[in-house]
């Protein structure tokens, strides 16, 4: 949490402090690096001290600035990364890659507690239309955006007008996709509350259960497309509906579980939630179902069919700090900046394109569903941000064509960096100009995006 939110603002001596302190860790990981370098648990470990210390110091030197925490998290780990000062390997890189599972499960189950049923039956009119704007809509036109940029994406010229076609609706697919750690992770750091906050928290949560049947969808129409031979097969489509099935009984499951363990156990949850991100979505994925949506529902369920909510989301935001910090900061090391400088010019296309049909889809949505004023003019700046989501639909469409996958799989990341790069300001500039990030009372309050009790008789 933001010194700021607690209403204790830093003097100068103490940002000097700070950043004495964050040059100290760059330099001592850098002279250990290159005087007696490691390998195995003990890179690992120098990777997560470096991650957690320096975007903690990095995120409260920029804070004067209004730059985003995540902002903070991501630069440290780009400029630690293996592409750039190259404190952290490759290798280190990978072995912490288990981190996105317990961060990823977390954020669901945080997203799925705070929809309120109160909440979305207020915006359901607002849901419907974004759901329409921002889905469909999207989709279609910035499938004709990356035929359009098509002379500038070799993979995308290596066949005919069908495989073109097929490709471009792949993109739209992952374009479609939402950043559910990135708006969860502003959320929680300015405390917002008002139209933008609200509709952000509920479209991006609910959007992702659309993408995931849009994606699976997709992928299997544009087969014959894509594959000279390939025929279109209902097999798939019923593949499709079990997945979704599944990860909403299990998860419907989960949240039983999680009701009667804050019930009647109520010890050591913290340990059981780290147990379930780093065991369960193993569990999961061995199942073929969609971890999102599993804790998605499971998170969803605590809250309006328990009295747990308040507890479940206590727990999430005790640990919710750290795994922001590793998430966002392993996402940084990860992008690729030798890529990103080889396709810049089709990853901006695409990026442009897709933040400019994001604003015009928000327009529309928002007038048809008369939205208010505020949710008319920034409500698109929540949905701008990318990440695990949309890296791994691109991952499974790569895995699925390797004609042209690790093509893809590129773009990809290099369009997906620009949008979490600046995504999160972003959105954090629209809440901070709105007023949304100062109306949060002090952090006492039970939940940050919770509609406020009814008075006690």
């Amino acid at each position: 949490m933001s010194s700021a939110a607690h209403g204790q603002p830093k003097g100068l001596g103490t940002r000097a402090v700070q950043l004495v302190a964050l040059a100290a860790v760059f330099a001592l990981l850098w002279v250990a690096m290159r005087t007696s370098p490691h390998a195995g648990t003990v890179a690992n470990i120098a990777a997560l001290g470096l991650f957690l210390t320096g975007g903690t110091l990095a995120s409260e030197l920029l804070e004067p600035l209004k730059i985003p925490h995540l902002t903070a998290y991501l630069t440290v780990g780009i400029v630690g990364g293996p592409y750039v000062l190259h404190l952290v390997s490759h290798e280190s890189v990978e072995s912490l890659h288990s981190v996105n599972g317990l961060a990823l499960s977390l954020i669901a189950l945080s997203g799925g507690a705070e929809l309120r049923l109160d909440m979305l039956k207020k915006s359901v009119r607002s849901l419907a239309w974004a759901t329409v704007m921002q889905c469909f809509f999207v989709l279609c036109a910035m499938s004709l955006v990356f035929i359009a940029a098509s002379p500038l994406i070799p993979f995308a010229r290596s066949g005919g007008l069908s495989m073109l076609i097929g490709i471009a609706l792949l993109e739209g697919v992952v374009a479609i996709t939402r950043s559910p750690s990135a708006a969860l992770g502003i959320l929680s750091q300015t405390r917002a509350q008002g139209p933008i906050a609200t509709f952000t928290l509920a479209f991006v949560m609910l959007s992702d259960v659309v993408v995931i049947i849009l994606a699976a969808t997709v992928i299997t129409l544009t087969k014959p497309l894509l594959e000279p031979g390939a025929t279109f097969s209902i097999t798939a489509l019923s593949h499709l509906g079990q997945e979704i099935i599944g990860s909403v009984s299990l998860g419907t499951s989960l949240g039983l579980l999680i009701v009667a363990y804050l019930k009647f156990v109520q010890k050591n949850f913290l340990v059981v939630l780290i147990a379930l991100g780093f065991g369960f979505t193993e569990v999961i994925k061995y199942l073929q179902f969609e971890p999102l949506l599993t804790f998605l529902v499971a998170g969803f369920l605590v809250q309006n069919l328990s009295k747990q909510g308040e507890k479940l989301i206590h727990v999430v935001e005790d640990t919710g700090s750290v795994v922001y910090v590793l998430f966002f900061a392993i996402a940084g090391a990860e992008l690729d900046i030798p890529l990103l400088r080889k396709l810049w010019p089709a990853a901006l296309i695409l990026f442009l394109g897709r933040a400019t049909l994001t604003i015009t889809a928000n327009r529309i949505s928002t007038w048809l569903a008369k939205d208010p004023p505020a949710l008319r003019r920034l409500g698109w700046s929540g949905l701008v941000s990318q990440a695990g989501v949309a890296l791994g639909i691109a991952g499974t469409i790569a895995n699925a064509n390797p004609r042209f996958g690790s093509g893809f799989r590129a773009l990809a990341i290099a369009t997906v960096a620009l949008n979490e790069m600046i995504g999160p300001i972003m959105f954090k500039f629209s809440l901070d100009s709105t007023g949304e990030s100062s109306k949060a009372p002090e952090p006492e309050r039970a939940s940050v995006y919770s509609v406020p009790p009814p008075p006690v008789a």
